[in-house]
């Protein structure tokens, strides 16, 4: 079965609405037993965890209104991708996967590093929090290396026996998102946050990661056989990759005309003086 425009713009739309309804109208993981339930459970708590971190520093040094939108903004998009019916979605469809993926990916994590949350992080955990971050951000000086371990994670969880493993076991699905988020927001805080000794080469990562996500998107795309479960559709694994080629790429050219941008009138990138 191959793909029309009709079939395409018709799942899409169910797909959009069926992630964006409440987690009460449908299945959700913490309605389950037994391993998912549990996983759903320590996902949850740690987004909470994360969350409260920042409402409470954010009462001891409130941040701009517009970067508290951004980050309060993306913990419900991810709670809505973690909990959400899109995530029972995924079990079964390769498109819903790859939403699932991209909302981690491009939509989220991004939303994170501009909102530039580690000021209001300090302010709630003090000095034990630096500890951890500290470390993290020294390595945002080389955004090309954190490009290729992306890179890593990306094609590391779309080869069929470690795709099949994070659907079938739902603690291997947490450690996949996982890999996925923390990859992605370091990447991104390097790109968004970079210093201008470091802006070519956060416009190089941005390059290989469109690139190499590119690839992938379009090996799906066109592929004549299903690559993951046979319950899937061919279909709908097709679409899957154009979702990750086409609208999964636009983030990345957004951010490299972003930074070209800056870059050619001379400003440079915003950066938290306290971090």
């Amino acid at each position: 079965m191959q793909l029309n425009p009709k079939h395409i713009v018709f799942r899409l739309v169910a797909l959009l609405l069926g992630s964006t309804s409440l987690p009460l109208q449908a299945h959700n993981p913490l309605q389950s037993d037994g391993a998912t339930f549990w996983a759903a459970l320590v996902a949850v708590l740690l987004l909470a965890l994360f969350w409260l971190f920042y409402v409470v520093g954010s009462i001891k040094r409130p941040p701009q209104r517009w970067r508290a939108l951004l980050f309060h903004s993306s913990c419900v998009l991810c709670a809505i991708a973690v909990i959400g019916p899109l995530d029972e979605l995924a079990e079964t469809s390769a498109s819903a996967h790859m939403i699932q993926h991209m909302l981690f990916m491009v939509v989220i994590t991004p939303m994170w590093a501009l909102s530039m949350p580690l000021a209001q992080f300090a302010a709630a955990s003090g000095h034990w929090g630096r500890l951890v971050w500290q470390p993290l951000l020294k390595l945002t000086a080389f955004p090309l290396s954190l490009a290729y371990l992306h890179a890593a994670m990306v094609w590391f969880w779309h080869t069929p026996r470690f795709y099949v493993l994070a659907l079938e076991h739902p603690w291997w699905h947490l450690v996949e998102h996982f890999c996925f988020i923390f990859s992605a927001v370091i990447l991104w805080w390097a790109v968004l946050n970079c210093s201008e000794r470091s802006r070519s080469w956060a416009l190089l990562a941005l390059l290989f990661t469109l690139m190499h996500t590119g690839f992938l998107g379009a090996l799906l795309t066109f592929a004549d056989t299903l690559l993951y479960y046979p319950e899937h559709q061919l279909a709908d694994q097709q679409l899957a990759g154009l979702l990750m080629w086409v609208p999964g790429g636009l983030p990345y050219l957004l951010a490299a005309a972003w930074l070209g941008y800056r870059w050619l009138t001379g400003r440079a990138v915003n950066t938290d003086p306290t971090l």
